[in-house]
């Protein structure tokens, strides 16, 4: 658990708010490694590695496909982000909003 996130990873599903949401085995992949690092920026390469076990960098749009959606569970604007973070030309970083 992370802040107000709970990620159940055999279940595939996030709870968030007190509302249970379905992920796909990837996306629930990929939330699990930023969990695991947050607010460390985490390469591209470094996610492909864990999360898709590959190093090949020629066609990384499913890792943008996967963040796309990842903000859409979250509830994250891609311009004014809680959660994922993008780095420019390096990757991204998963950090917990400030509480006000």
């Amino acid at each position: 658990m992370v802040g107000g996130l709970s990620l159940d990873v055999a279940e595939h599903s996030l709870s968030m708010h007190g509302e249970r949401i379905h992920l796909t085995p990837k996306m629930c992949a990929l939330l699990r490694v930023f969990m695991a690092n947050r607010g460390k920026v985490l390469t591209r390469q470094f996610l492909m590695e864990k999360v898709w076990d590959t190093n090949y960098m020629g066609d990384t749009r499913t890792l943008d496909v996967h963040i796309h959606w990842l903000r859409k569970v979250l509830g994250d604007d891609s311009r004014k982000p809680l959660y994922l973070h993008t780095v420019r030309r390096v990757g991204y970083r998963f950090k917990m909003p400030d509480v006000q």
